[in-house]
Formats: structure tokens, sequence, C-alpha cells
């Protein structure tokens, strides 16, 4: 195997993003959307413009690892790197187009999960909510931050549907139609996916630890492993006019890869640090969030309803969890051996990944960066 552009530098998706100077077009193309929803919405209405704004906010910062996924699939497909190339243009702005719809799915998640940040900075209806606040405005801040962010979900999920028609349009209709189809399907499936979650949150939980995490292992294939890794592999394979077959096979590599990606989240979420997350340390907890994690600490504990169960089930959904209540919470899932049993299913399910990705028919440099993707989003820290 030939190296990889990157193969002997630090196996990280910012470095990854660096070859062929993927992250700077990624990023002027999600620029030069924003330019112009911007100018939109300032001829609607001044009064909106922090919508834009908070939009910004969020796009210009991201792994930017599902752009880089789509884009290495499509080099590793045969794809050009020639940036003349309308097909190698094509592949950046549906990249791009996965970041505003990833925006969106975010906007949408954070009203849902009340979270109070994102990437080091305060969530969209927070934000808001503040603003109303320091305004003095009629009404409640925090109704009116929810609304606000919710609306501007679904601003920049326009966003993504027109930027991804802007990409597909110089490409033959043979490749555009099937590129579209699976940006639909995906789009379906995360929403799917976020209603699963809501579900899984309400329907009763820890009577049955193994039934609960295969729930939870339900809700993330859905929710997260198919828009963050194995739609944009079989996104990349189609704009390189590989065809379906191609695409199926990298897809199913995609599939493994991205559960273990989330569950890493769910692993970062209890023991993350948040000067590199950018989120509180525990603050998944804090959320109430009915993870594979919480699930196998449960199903592991020698007496699901003793007092170290009591301890974990009564922090998940506490918003004034304090530091220390979080590192007991940590305590009893590292006791249980939940932690270790987690690490070997990512590990799992990340060899099960490389394996399918060996097999498929795959060129150089993309096999190598796609090869090093892979470890750099299960290998992760934030």
């Amino acid at each position: 195997m030939s190296a990889s552009p990157t193969r002997a530098g630090a196996l990280t998706p910012a470095a990854l993003l660096d070859a062929e100077n993927l992250r700077t077009d990624v990023d002027a193309a999600v620029s030069a959307h924003l330019d112009l929803l911007g100018a939109e919405v300032s001829a609607i209405s001044p009064s909106a413009q922090a919508m834009v704004d908070e939009a910004a906010g969020l796009l210009l910062g991201g792994k930017r690892l599902r752009a880089a996924f789509c884009y290495w699939s499509f080099r590793a497909h045969g794809g050009s790197a020639d940036p003349a190339d309308p097909a190698r243009t094509a592949a950046v702005r549906v990249g791009a187009a996965l970041e505003l719809f990833q925006a969106a799915a975010l906007l949408h998640d954070d009203v849902m999960d009340n979270s109070d940040t994102r990437r080091g900075r305060p969530t969209a209806h927070r934000a808001f909510a503040a603003r109303h606040a320091a305004a003095g405005w009629a009404g409640e801040p925090e109704g009116f931050g929810d609304a606000a962010a919710i609306l501007l979900g679904d601003l920049v999920l326009l966003a993504a549907q027109r930027e991804l028609t802007a990409a597909l349009a110089p490409l033959p209709p043979e490749v555009a139609g099937p590129v579209r189809a699976r940006f639909d399907a995906m789009q379906s499936e995360v929403v799917v996916g976020q209603y699963l979650d809501v579900l899984v949150q309400a329907e009763p939980w820890g009577d049955d630890p193994a039934s609960d995490e295969e729930r939870a292992r339900r809700v993330l294939r859905a929710k997260t492993a198919s828009y963050s890794v194995a739609a944009p592999l079989a996104m990349g394979a189609l704009l390189a006019g590989s065809g379906a077959d191609a695409a199926s096979g990298i897809e199913a590599a995609g599939l493994p890869l991205g559960e273990a990606f989330q569950l890493r989240d769910d692993v970062l979420g209890v023991f993350g640090d948040p000067a590199v997350t950018g989120k509180p340390a525990g603050d998944d907890l804090r959320e109430g969030k009915r993870t594979v994690v919480v699930a196998r600490t449960l199903a592991l504990l020698p007496d699901p309803h003793g007092e170290q169960a009591a301890v974990l089930t009564a922090a998940l959904g506490d918003p004034g969890l304090t530091d220390e209540d979080v590192e007991r919470v940590r305590g009893v899932i590292v006791g249980s051996g939940a932690l270790d049993a987690v690490e070997h299913l990512i590990d799992d399910l990340a060899v099960r990944a490389h394996a399918l990705l060996g097999l498929a028919d795959l060129s150089e440099p993309g096999r190598g960066v796609l090869s090093d993707l892979a470890h750099a989003a299960v290998d992760r820290t934030a």
C-alpha cells in the first residue's frame, strides 16, 4: 500500500483535512453560502441578521469529518484532485451541504436536549434567550430562544438543500440523481433517529438493560452512524461515477465505523475533557441521555437496584450535577467494567470497518486517507 499524503503526520481530522486543500475549499464553500444567505435574510429584514450570525458561529467551527469522508471516498473511487474538474468541485460542495445539514441537526438537537454549550460557545437557543433578556423584550426568554433556534435550524436545512442542488447541477443525471436520492434518504434516517432518541428517553428504562442497550444502539445507528460516515462515503463513490454496487460496498464499511464514532461521543460525553470537547464534564448525564454506556453499566452492576445504580440513575437528567457528582458517577461506570466493555465494543466495530474497507476496490491516495480518517474518528478526544 502506497503512502497517503498525511500517513507520516498526526492522525487527527484537522491534519487529514489539510491534504489536497480540502478544509480550505469546504470552508470557502460554506462561507460563500453564508454570504448569500446573509444577503437574502437582510433583504427580507435586517432584524433577522442575528440568525445568520448564529449560523456562522456554529458553521465556521467543526471537524469537517463528513465532508472528508465524502471527498476521500470520491478520490478512493477514482475521482480527480484537479480543482478545475467539475466533479471535484461537486464533491467539495456536497461536503459543504453535509456540513450545513449537520448544523441544522445540531441546532434542533440542542433544543431537544436542552444543551447549554456547543463547541465551546453558548448554544443558539441560549444565545437567543440571552439576547431577549438583555433587550427586555416581552414574553419568556427561554421560549423565544427555543423558537428562534428551531427556525434557524429550518433555515440552515433549507441552505443544505440549496447547496446540494447547486453542487449537483453541473453533473450528468446518472450521477446527480443517485447522490440526491442518497442525501434525501439520509435526511429521513436522521429525523427518524431523532424521534427514536426522544422516544427512548420517554419509554420505561432500567428493567431490561440488554434491551435498553439495543434500543440505544438502534438510535445511534439511525441518528448518527448514517449521516456521519456511511452516507458521506456512499455519496463520494457515487460522485466518482462508481455506481450503486461500489456505493453499497463502501457504505457497509461506514455503518460499523459510524457506530463506533458515536460510541466514542458517548464516552466523551461522560469522560471527556471540557477544554478539548467544548462541553462541560458530564454534560450527557445532566441532559439525561440514555446511552450504551449507561445501559451497559446497569447491566454489569451486581445489584441493579443497589446504591451504585441509584447514584447513576439519580444523576441522569439532573441539571444541577456538580463536578464531584460527575466524578462519583464516573467511578460507578468504571467500577462496573462498563467503560472497558464499551471500549472493547468500539474496537470491535472499528476492526470490522477496517476489514470491510480493506475488501473494497479503492485506489490510492484515497484508500490510505480513508483508513487514517477511520482511525481519527474513533481514537479522537473531542
